[in-house]
């Protein structure tokens, strides 16, 4: 399949995800459970996949898959979610890599392309991160990706059962 990217960089691509996407995201997403667990559950069946491609065609959300340029393979996604105008000109960044692709630096720089398409062509002024405190290559991304930490919050989202705390990082223009 031709893919049509809407970003490159040196080892990745990034273009928005499609229907099409379906069997690869969600065969990725299951073989890649024990490495979210307990941090994330991606959408790993065609009815959770097709809710997450809905919430992206919403205007406050904004999702790009990574893929490796030389194989095309897909590595991860980086979604921008509860972007915020006016004033604020914010979103929230979550990501994940796949298994197989995780350690390799490929998400590394998917996220530093996500956030430099989300200054320069979305507008935005901020991107926040909130990170749980014992997921250490998420927190080592944030910071090698240029994020600062801004604080802790107890309780903060509700996530394998139990509300779990996060650090909040944070990137401005």
């Amino acid at each position: 399949m031709t893919r049509r990217y809407l970003v490159t960089g040196d080892r990745v691509a990034l273009r928005r995800p499609s229907a099409r996407d379906t069997d690869e995201f969600t065969r990725r997403a299951a073989e890649s459970r024990a490495l979210h667990h307990p941090w994330m559950e991606p959408p790993d069946s065609p009815e959770l996949f097709a809710a997450y491609l809905r919430r992206c065609r919403r205007r406050d959300m904004h999702g790009f898959f990574v893929h490796e340029r030389s194989s095309g393979r897909l590595c991860g996604f980086v979604n921008i979610s509860n972007v915020v105008g006016g004033v604020f000109q914010s979103g929230y960044l979550g990501y994940a890599a796949f298994a197989g692709a995780a350690g390799q630096g490929y998400l590394s720089e998917g996220v530093t392309l996500v956030v430099r398409y989300a200054f320069d062509s979305l507008g935005l002024h901020r991107l926040e991160a909130n990170v749980q405190p014992t997921n250490a290559a998420s927190l080592r991304l944030v910071e090698r990706c240029g994020f600062r930490r801004e604080g802790y919050s107890p309780d903060y989202l509700f996530i394998d059962g139990a509300w779990r705390d996060h650090e909040r990082w944070a990137i401005t223009r």
